[in-house]
């Protein structure tokens, strides 16, 4: 690897661990560009697992710095996501990248739906907000977790676009929560995928540990955002970074 590279991959790596924190999409910038440096497909998308380990062990730590951690619900989230995330690793080893893009936009026009509003009784359209953790949404969210875990394990690109809505929606946390747990179910699950693809494929360990250097300080940074800043502009960034990615993978 030459040293021009190791900085792209450190560039492209800060930008896609601050988006992937605050919303998601993250590895629909860093895969390709592996691939644009002549990576195949499974091993670029192996590789790419070494940044979200990064990304997500600097994401938890900071957040629990600002004093957000719950801990045991993530656990139980990311248990309940981690079959389908072996599930989906195996697959990924074995499956190229031909049809990924349009699937992936149209997951995200989905989330994008789901994610703007909900009706209230008047049926005038509000804002989503914090709710009740019921034991029905409680129930719900872990199952809608088992798919969202296949689809992480399986590529990852566009997982955060999955979880957010599960988190939100289904289960009724604010935003600001939904980012703390669901970096943490990320880094659970990707140390599964992580060891399922360097058993499968070969793993680029140089070339990860650049991409790891840039998620982190992505990652971090996109935690502060995310504290400070709270629940207006992460609505703002992640339908901004969403509408970007349908229009390019649909498009161009």
């Amino acid at each position: 690897m030459e040293i021009w590279q190791a900085l792209l991959l450190a560039a492209v790596g800060c930008f896609a661990g601050f988006i992937n924190v605050l919303s998601g999409g993250g590895s629909l910038l860093t895969i390709p560009v592996m691939l644009m440096l002549g990576i195949p497909g499974p091993v670029a998308n192996g590789t790419n697992r070494l940044a979200i380990l990064a990304q997500n062990v600097t994401a938890v730590r900071t957040f629990f710095n600002h004093g957000f951690s719950d801990f045991r619900l993530s656990l139980s989230l990311a248990a309940a996501a981690m079959p389908g995330a072996v599930l989906g690793a195996f697959l990924g080893t074995r499956v190229g990248g031909e049809m990924f893009d349009r699937l992936v936009a149209f997951v995200m026009i989905a989330v994008m739906l789901l994610m703007a509003t909900r009706k209230s009784g008047d049926g005038s359209a509000v804002p989503i907000g914090a709710r009740e953790l019921t034991r029905k949404r409680m129930i719900w969210g872990h199952v809608c977790m088992a798919g969202a875990g296949f689809w992480g394990g399986f590529i990852q690109m566009g997982v955060g676009f999955v979880l957010m809505p599960i988190l939100h929606r289904v289960m009724g946390l604010d935003l600001v929560r939904v980012n703390m747990h669901k970096v943490f179910i990320i880094l659970i699950y990707t140390l599964a995928a992580l060891a399922i693809f360097a058993w499968k494929v070969e793993i680029l360990w140089f070339m990860g540990i650049s991409l790891a250097v840039g998620n982190s300080i992505g990652g971090w940074l996109g935690v502060h955002v995310s504290v400070k800043r709270g629940e207006g502009v992460i609505r703002i960034i992640f339908n901004t970074i969403l509408f970007a990615f349908i229009i390019k993978l649909l498009f161009f």
